[in-house]
């Protein structure tokens, strides 16, 4: 499933939602050579993305990590490595990683920017990225891997939506084998479904047995963050801008009531 819009009326441009994909997108083509360079994005990977064992002190420095042929990440004890979780979360490991945030970030974010105001919602974004890796570092504290993605702060936005507007409607496009479909799907199904799937494919994780078993996906790092984003939204939220948005949405249905009548 893939959200590609929602029936959620914008009321005003969202600055800080373009501005937050602009900066991510500018990062991915001039930092990461757009995954064209593969020295470019493993080196970008390598020292600014997140290292939980280099944060916790539980990864043995010197550690190696494959990072791409010939190429392999090494543990360090660098000052830098302190600023990983924030800075990881403008990084991409490829294009699919960048396109799905971004869409993501697009269907989702400008709603709730709307319900805050620009400011808070980049703070909330931040804040959420934040929670997000500390959920990884919680969950995987001696893993020399690097994470990178703005996914963790993007589930923060995603929690905030199931509770400010469960009741929208998602347009998913489902990929039936060569078939492809977009329905219209509640947002509370659809954010509920996902945080289910995220938590279940994570659950073997938290057994020392079987450590990262999710194919190399912080998927705690989504739960994190979308725990953030439903506990924080309230916080953040502006009355008075909610107080509008309301309105624009109760306009916008006897508007459609009107066009579909008798």
């Amino acid at each position: 499933m893939i959200p590609l819009s929602d029936d959620n009326p914008r009321i005003c441009f969202p600055r800080a939602t373009v501005g937050l994909l602009g900066v991510i997108w500018a990062v991915w083509f001039l930092f990461q050579g757009a995954g064209f360079n593969h020295v470019w994005l493993a080196t970008s990977v390598c020292n600014y993305g997140l290292v939980p064992g280099e944060l916790t002190g539980q990864a043995r420095l010197g550690t190696g990590v494959p990072i791409g042929p010939g190429m392999a990440c090494v543990v360090d004890d660098l000052t830098l490595n302190y600023l990983t979780p924030l800075t990881s979360m403008f990084l991409h490991g490829s294009w699919a990683h960048i396109i799905g945030n971004s869409l993501f970030l697009w269907v989702f974010g400008d709603n709730i920017e709307e319900s805050m105001g620009s400011i808070r919602f980049v703070a909330f974004y931040l804040i959420c990225g934040i929670v997000a890796a500390l959920a990884h570092l919680l969950t995987q504290p001696g893993s020399p891997v690097p994470t990178v993605g703005a996914s963790g702060a993007i589930s923060g936005i995603m929690g905030a939506y199931l509770v400010l507007y469960p009741h929208a409607r998602v347009n998913m496009l489902f990929i039936f084998v060569i078939i492809l479909r977009v329905i219209p799907v509640p947002a509370w199904m659809v954010l509920i479904w996902w945080f289910l799937i995220q938590v279940f494919t994570g659950l073997p994780e938290l057994t020392r047995m079987r450590p990262d078993v999710s194919g190399g996906v912080a998927v705690w790092a989504h739960v994190g963050g979308f725990v953030a984003g439903v506990a924080l939204v309230k916080l953040f939220a502006n009355p008075r801008l909610l107080a509008r948005r309301r309105v624009a949405w109760l306009e916008r249905r006897q508007l459609g009531a009107y066009r579909t009548g008798p």
